[in-house]
């Protein structure tokens, strides 16, 4: 199996690093898939996204991702988020609760929190 260095990155900590066979993000041009070898790109990803990072031994990082930037180079992905949050450190009811009050921006995060978390939202 093919393996690439990838980085999940937010303003105040790094999130995970280490390899893996694929990753996913939603993009202000769409979702895109990243393999080893892909060609290099940058895109922007969009308020309120989610990251899924399938690591190389099969485990799947989720993150929600509010904004910041998927870079593709011939040495790996770096996602390098505004700020970011893994699944399993996501507070669910809080989620919930900021989905139903609070500004756009603010229920597009409460959202992909909740997508994140393997919520319905």
């Amino acid at each position: 199996m093919a393996e690439m260095s990838v980085q999940l990155v937010a303003v105040e900590r790094r999130l995970w690093s280490g390899t893996a066979s694929l990753v996913v993000a939603q993009t202000t041009e769409g979702e895109i898939g990243i393999m080893a070898g892909h060609e290099p790109v940058l895109g922007q990803l969009v308020e309120g996204g989610v990251v899924k990072i399938v690591t190389t031994d099969g485990e799947t990082v989720i993150a929600a991702v509010h904004g910041g930037f998927l870079s593709v180079t011939g040495d790996g992905v770096s996602v390098l988020a505004e700020s970011a949050e893994l699944a399993d450190e996501i507070d669910v009811a809080a989620a919930r609760a900021e989905l139903d009050k609070g500004d756009e921006d603010e229920r597009a995060r409460a959202a992909a929190r909740l997508r994140a978390a393997g919520q319905t939202v």
